[in-house]
Formats: C-alpha cells, sequence, structure tokens
C-alpha cells in the first residue's frame, strides 16, 4: 500500500464547485489544482497548514480559472515550484487577460488582483518527484479546455488526478468547443488507464473509469441535441438543448 494520503478539497467560492487534492507524503505535500476564488485559495492554503508538513510543489492540470485562479493566494510568500506542461501554462498566461476582463465583473475582488502561474513546465509523460510522491503527467491537448492533462500518482494503488476529463455526473462545460479532441481523449484513457484506477475529477467525487462512459454520453447528447435543434429560432433552440441535456442529468448542480 502507498504510505501517501490524498485529501478532496471541495470549493464552492462565486457558485462554482470544483475540486483540488492535497497529496500527504512522509514529509511534505503537494497540491493539485487551486481553486478559483481568494477566499477559497486561502481555505486551501490553511488546510495545507493544518497538515503540519511543507508546500513541496503545486500542480496545474488545465487552462480553465477554476482550478488555477486561487494560486496566487496558495502560494503567497512561498518559494515552490508550480508545474504545468508547457501548453497549460502557455494557454494560462495567453488567456488572462480576457479571463480578467470576464471575471472581474462577476467575482469582483474574489477573482484576484494578480495572479500567479506555473513556473516549471512538463513534458508529457516526465515524472515529477517531489520527496517521495511520484506524478507522472499525460499531456492531453485541447480537450475540456484548449490545454488539458492528466496525473497519475505512481504507487500501487493506481490513482489519477483526472481533472475536467470526466466530471462526476455534473452538468459540464462545453463552450470551448474540442468535443472531437475531448472524446478522443476519452478514448485514449479508457486504453491507457490501469485496471481498478481511481480517478479524482475536479468536478465531483472520486469514482472508477465508468465516469468515462457517463462523460462521453453527455458530450454525444450534446452534439445530437445541438445539430438538431432549428437555430432559426435562437430561443426556441436553446431551450431544447437545455431540456435535452436535463434528461440526460436531471440535476441543476452545474460547474464552470
Amino acid at each position: 500500500m502507498s504510505s501517501n494520503l490524498i485529501y478532496r478539497f471541495h470549493a464552492t467560492g462565486g457558485g462554482t464547485p470544483v475540486n483540488a487534492y492535497i497529496v500527504e507524503g512522509r514529509s511534505g505535500t503537494v497540491v493539485i489544482d487551486s481553486t478559483l476564488t481568494v477566499s477559497d485559495g486561502r481555505a486551501l492554503r490553511s488546510r495545507v497548514e493544518e497538515l503540519g508538513k511543507p508546500l513541496l510543489g503545486v500542480i496545474i492540470t488545465h487552462a480553465h480559472p477554476d482550478h488555477h485562479g486561487g494560486l496566487v493566494e496558495l502560494v503567497r510568500n512561498l518559494d515552490v515550484p508550480v508545474f504545468a506542461t508547457a501548453g497549460v501554462a502557455q494557454v494560462i498566461r495567453r488567456d488572462d487577460p480576457i479571463k480578467e476582463q470576464i471575471l472581474r465583473p462577476m467575482f469582483g475582488d474574489e477573482w484576484a488582483a494578480q495572479r500567479a502561474f506555473p513556473n516549471q513546465t512538463v513534458a508529457d509523460g516526465e515524472l515529477v518527484s517531489l520527496d517521495g510522491i511520484r506524478l507522472r503527467v499525460t499531456d492531453l491537448g485541447p480537450s475540456e479546455s484548449p490545454h488539458d492533462s492528466v496525473w497519475a500518482l505512481e504507487d500501487s494503488d493506481r490513482r489519477v488526478f483526472s481533472a475536467d476529463l470526466a466530471y462526476d455526473r455534473h452538468h459540464c462545460y462545453l463552450a470551448d468547443g474540442f468535443h472531437q479532441q475531448w472524446l478522443a481523449n476519452i478514448a485514449r484513457a479508457r486504453q491507457e488507464f490501469p485496471n481498478g484506477v481511481t480517478l479524482h475529477p475536479g468536478h465531483g467525487e472520486p469514482c472508477g473509469t465508468e465516469a468515462l462512459d457517463w462523460q462521453e454520453g453527455y458530450i454525444t447528447t450534446f452534439l445530437e441535441a445541438v445539430t438538431a435543434a432549428d437555430w432559426s429560432d435562437t430561443v426556441a433552440a436553446r431551450a431544447g438543448v437545455i431540456a435535452r441535456m436535463l434528461d440526460y442529468l436531471p440535476s441543476g448542480r452545474c460547474s464552470s
């Protein structure tokens, strides 16, 4: 059995439910993703400090701000490496000005005035090892966001930080439009994830690979609904797509 413990930090700041994870090793911790808001970033930092071990590093899985907006509060006054693939790091910096314009009116001071960014880039398949916490990255490219990755904890328990590759039965963010790439990455994950793997998703509870099937169904249902709609009446078409998705998942739970 692994000596590494995983803690799920569930944040709801700004009405946007999202997970970060703390991996506790023998003498330190690593955090995967950093939530959206200032308050949740601070609360995540406090949770790390409660464990009484130093923060050794942070991993950012993908380029959506609900997974990196709180980073500046998590690492404030700390000199720690923040890892991401080159593609994830590049998109976060590229999109930061437009995210400022969009998110400042939505969240006010809960959207950090100055953001922090990844400062260490890693290549596909590279291993990050921090005092016995060993995490290997798979670079997915465009998927749920303009650039995604998943990270596997290299221990005997077969645990993967799967980010937003598959939500755990939450309504999903589909606006970036990389639907075919996302579906291809789900198919790839089915082939590459080990048997019995536990996924630690960006939204929802830890789950098994059945979440991949659910996510594939969600995306294909959405694409079918959009294709079938009569967009000469935009209001009716939009309502029809929403109704179809609520048939697939009769829940108001949503994520950004």
